[in-house]
């Protein structure tokens, strides 16, 4: 058997291990970046030996926004998919869409073609960004999902030439929104250790990969500006037009694909609350004086 097809099926194997979400300090103990969907980490990781290149992509530098749930992306995302160019669509939630080759016949098939279960998924995601760059005649999508805070590494692995923008909210804001949500009945501890499962992450990405950083008040207080500094990562030239963007379309508000409050239906940049940093806990503290809020 050949070393390629060798290390196919060793990535084969390891593939369960891989997507359950490791335990914040060894998170780079595999070599494979690992998704965060299972309930438990693995109890011994196996560092995997990468023996087949990953394929041409249709979209060669997509967009992702890595930041927590109520952080305000839903608005960023309707900012940029004001621009001309640029196609934001709903939360994609691409870590979750998995592929599943049958074993024999598909298996053995696709490991020939040099496609492990982990490239296939890649290249299904790939192409769905495609599609929607095709259908809406735009050359720069942008991914806004939350859950990109768990799967970052496996992003930046599948398009090495990926951007990513890091959108930061205080610590109480992105509290306080849960805390306001239609039928909400969880405990403020419950809804502190919710925030800061995204939190910890999202730090280890933001001082781990080359990015922007975006801040939701700033976004809120001077919107040109803050987009104007988008634009210009992205590459592409500012438009007024954005900042109006309940004049475009952006699809329907719906349930678990992002914000669909009254505020972002208006169409308008609602301005963003204010918060203090006296009463934080030490936990939100912590996350508070690292984004600049302290």
């Amino acid at each position: 058997m050949s070393v390629v097809k060798t290390g196919i099926r060793r990535r084969v194997r390891l593939l369960g291990e891989a997507l359950r979400p490791p335990k914040p300090a060894k998170a780079m103990e595999a070599n494979r970046p690992r998704s965060a969907d299972s309930p438990r980490p693995p109890k011994r990781v196996q560092v995997v030996d990468y023996s087949v290149p990953i394929m041409p992509r249709q979209v060669e530098s997509p967009v992702f926004v890595i930041a927590s749930v109520r952080s305000g992306s839903t608005l960023l995302r309707s900012l940029l998919n004001s621009h001309s160019r640029v196609r934001a669509p709903h939360e994609l939630h691409l870590r979750t869409l998995r592929v599943q080759p049958a074993p024999g016949f598909s298996e053995e098939s696709m490991l020939e073609l040099g496609l492990d279960q982990v490239e296939l998924e890649h290249v299904l995601w790939d192409r769905i960004l495609h599609l929607e760059l095709q259908r809406s005649g735009k050359d720069v999508i942008v991914d806004k999902t939350p859950g990109n805070v768990f799967t970052w590494e496996r992003l930046k692995y599948a398009w090495p030439k990926a951007k990513f923008l890091f959108l930061l909210r205080h610590p109480e804001g992105v509290v306080s929104s849960l805390e306001n949500r239609k039928g909400n009945t969880s405990s403020r501890e419950a809804l502190e250790a919710n925030a800061l499962k995204y939190f910890k992450p999202l730090e280890k990405a933001r001082t781990t990969l080359d990015g922007l950083t975006l801040r939701y008040e700033e976004l809120t207080a001077e919107p040109e500006r803050v987009t104007r500094e988008v634009c210009d990562y992205l590459g592409v030239p500012w438009e007024p037009e954005m900042l109006d963007y309940g004049k475009h379309d952006h699809g329907r508000y719906l349930p678990n694909l992002g914000d669909r409050s009254d505020n972002i239906k208006s169409g308008r940049i609602q301005p963003a609350r204010t918060f203090g940093t006296a009463t934080l806990s030490p936990r939100l503290a912590k996350y508070a004086g690292a984004w600049g809020y302290a």
